[in-house]
């Protein structure tokens, strides 16, 4: 087991463990077109956080021209440039799968406010 993670540790990216159920978050991709590469943004809620180590995945869904859209990102992938957190949500949920059935403003999450030390 002590083998795996020495393996793996090179490859691990640290900076998303901000990245939680219920964000609003832009997610930076590399595409490949040809010889040519761009990056692609995809702006959508955490609605799905799986899996360990190498494996780590997040779904996140949006809604395109009344359509949803869903795409399951590697966190640990190098086509994923970085994950800008819009905004923090409120959830009690460790998954959102309910969202689907939501339409319009029933299927906003609440944003997390920030707390205050006084």
């Amino acid at each position: 087991m002590d083998y795996i993670k020495a393996v793996e540790q090179p490859y691990l990216r640290d900076q998303y463990e901000n990245v939680e159920i219920g964000d609003r978050v832009n997610v930076h991709l590399r595409i490949t077109e040809g010889s040519r590469e761009r990056i692609q943004v995809f702006e959508g809620t955490v609605i799905g956080r799986k899996g360990a180590g190498l494996n780590e995945t997040v779904t996140v869904r949006r809604v395109a021209y009344g359509v949803g859209v869903e795409r399951v990102f590697p966190l640990h992938s190098p086509k994923v440039v970085k994950i800008d957190v819009l905004r923090k949500g409120r959830v009690r949920r460790a998954k959102l799968f309910y969202l689907r059935d939501r339409v319009g403003k029933a299927a906003r999450v609440r944003e997390k406010l920030p707390t205050s030390n006084k």
